[in-house]
């Protein structure tokens, strides 16, 4: 069947009381899509007011006017106030009917009642959205929070999307929305969510997230990338001198001793200074082009030269976050690079297998977050192109009268 595009906006309110990873979670863990896209956006009155107007006619309501609440909504709380943009996070997922799959996930919305039997909490506006009359009759609205919003058509997705392509073209991928004071006290650092969370669907890149909401940062940049060699090259580039000095040596004692014990002979230190500076130094080699592989899918050796810029065959999500202290918040709560030795609580001790495929990555510190951000070009975001990319597709196809 067609392969078709289709989103969710986050809300700012949803962004901003740190509920991100829990509707993502939702999201990855109950839909056959994949995710191919997402960024952290903050709208201007313009592109609201057009957004809304979309939402304003669309074919399919939801009932109790939801298309006119939506529509007042946007202009309301997603456009600029107070001359502050708001954050949303726009999330692109692509399959087989992706619209009907990710208005199931999403929810419609439900009578307000005073048994709390009825709470059901099976989709995310279940859980995160707000609908409260003022009174019986339910006939005015009181509250509305919708939480997240996504198209109920193909050609509303379609319609959406346009809108977004070309002003997504002339946006950051990471948001500036504070006074200039603000910046003067905080820091930037970044993290991955590494392939092994990706590897199948399910509900961890999302509880990562929320793991690392406890932090109280903001996130400000957001992107899905599929590492090429050359970036996982630069990137870990910096420790494999660290990686030889550190593992030649216990390579080194290691073949000494599996030596000793299959010969039944005693190997003096010399012996082992050159099995170090040999055998050793040719695995820890290995080991760093098994890093490199893990994070983009190919082996550095096995990869063409005319290759090595090209995506890799893994996905990853990259995050910046912002706040005061940003750099050590976000590593205690990642913690110890061995999951065995990470503390109780933490990300790697909940999610990593051992210190290579270890759940995430963060900076170790704000230097190193400029030049991993550099490296991962955490600047650009694919979205505007993914968009582009598919309305060329859907025009170019043959169209059916039926």
């Amino acid at each position: 069947m067609e392969q078709s595009l289709s989103y969710v906006l986050v809300t700012p309110y949803t962004v901003a009381k740190s509920r991100t990873g829990g509707v993502l979670s939702r999201l990855l863990s109950r839909i056959s899509l994949e995710l191919v896209g997402v960024q952290m956006i903050a709208m201007d009155q313009q592109i609201a007011q057009a957004y809304a107007n979309v939402i304003k006619t669309r074919k399919k309501d939801e009932g109790f006017k939801i298309s006119d609440l939506l529509s007042s909504y946007i202009e309301q709380s997603m456009g600029p106030s107070g001359g502050v943009r708001h954050r949303s996070l726009l999330l692109l997922f692509k399959g087989e009917n992706p619209c009907e799959q990710l208005a199931n996930v999403v929810g419609s919305f439900q009578k307000e009642t005073k048994s709390v039997e009825t709470v059901i909490g099976e989709s995310i506006r279940d859980t995160y959205a707000d609908l409260i009359f003022t009174d019986e009759s339910q006939n005015e609205v009181r509250y509305f929070e919708p939480a997240v919003i996504t198209a109920q058509t193909q050609e509303e997705a379609d319609a959406t999307l346009s809108l977004f392509n070309t002003w997504l073209g002339k946006q950051g991928n990471i948001i500036v929305n504070r006074p200039a004071e603000y910046y003067a006290d905080v820091e930037r650092t970044l993290v991955i969510i590494k392939p092994d969370n990706w590897k199948y669907a399910s509900s961890r890149p999302g509880m990562i997230i929320d793991m690392f909401s406890r932090s109280g940062l903001r996130i400000v940049g957001i992107k899905v990338l599929k590492m090429s060699v050359n970036q996982a090259l630069q990137f870990y580039g910096p420790t494999k001198d660290g990686l030889k000095a550190k593992l030649a040596p216990i390579y080194g004692m290691q073949a000494r001793e599996l030596l000793e014990h299959e010969f039944n002979v005693h190997l003096n230190a010399q012996l082992q200074d050159i099995m170090t500076t040999s055998f050793g130094d040719m695995y820890s080699e290995e080991q760093f082009e098994r890093i490199v592989e893990f994070m983009a899918g190919i082996k550095p050796s096995d990869c063409k030269a005319e290759d090595l810029d090209m995506p890799g065959l893994v996905k990853c999500m990259v995050l910046v976050y912002e706040g005061k202290d940003a750099v050590q918040k976000i590593r205690t709560i990642l913690g110890a690079t061995d999951p065995n030795k990470a503390a109780a609580g933490t990300i790697r001790r909940e999610f990593g297998s051992n210190i290579r495929v270890n759940a995430a990555h963060a900076s170790d510190s704000a230097e190193n977050a400029v030049r991993e951000m550099g490296v991962l070009k955490a600047e650009e975001n694919s979205c505007s192109s993914l968009i582009e990319s598919y309305l060329a597709t859907k025009d170019a196809s043959p169209r059916s009268d039926s």
